[in-house]
């Protein structure tokens, strides 16, 4: 019970964190994964990929494929309502850790 409140709860942590890198550059879901993770988030790639696909689907995020190595790999860029979202969100985390924080 309290893994899936804290799951839902840290969904939207990890998007915000998805589209602050990615409005600084392009990530890719392997980089990604391991930056969730050096932040304390165990994410699998079954995970990542469909709240990558999510937020595209919503209009944060544009994909655009590139051949690496000869492999197709996805990128992401925030898309101009990602970086508006991300600075909304951003305002409002600082509120809340304002007062959350002791």
């Amino acid at each position: 019970m309290e893994d899936k409140v804290l799951r839902k709860l840290f969904l939207g942590f990890i998007q915000i964190h998805i589209l602050h890198h990615a409005s600084e550059h392009p990530i890719y879901g392997a980089w990604m994964t391991e930056e969730l993770r050096e932040h304390g988030y165990s994410i699998s790639a079954g995970t990542l990929y469909p709240i990558l696909h999510s937020m595209e689907t919503d209009g944060l995020l544009i994909k655009e494929e590139r051949n690496v190595d000869g492999h197709i790999r996805k990128y992401y860029t925030a898309s101009e309502k990602g970086v508006a979202v991300l600075k909304e969100a951003r305002s409002k985390a600082y509120e809340l850790f304002k007062e959350i924080k002791d």
